[in-house]
């Protein structure tokens, strides 16, 4: 198994605990928008229709640049943005 490096973010909020707690709670807010769960819904509903959801497949819906929606491995499309500001 390959070593994964802690990124500069995971480091930072492992020193710092108030400003972990604080992105949480900022985290846990913002996924709680209309926005956010219709976002989730919409994703999950894709999920459901193919026949990927809960089924430990390794695959997610994920949207593409142009809006379509499109299986892909969940470590690409989750890891896609990451460091990305």
């Amino acid at each position: 198994m390959k070593a994964v490096k802690k990124s500069k973010s995971k480091i930072f909020y492992d020193n710092n605990p108030d400003s972990k707690e604080k992105k949480a709670g900022y985290d846990s807010e913002y996924h709680k928008t209309p926005k956010r769960k219709k976002y989730r819904a919409k994703l999950n509903k894709e999920n459901y229709k193919r026949g990927t959801y809960g089924n430990g497949d390794g695959k997610d819906v994920s949207h593409t640049k142009g809006g379509k929606l499109v299986l892909e491995n969940q470590s690409t499309n989750r890891a896609r943005n990451r460091g990305k500001k």
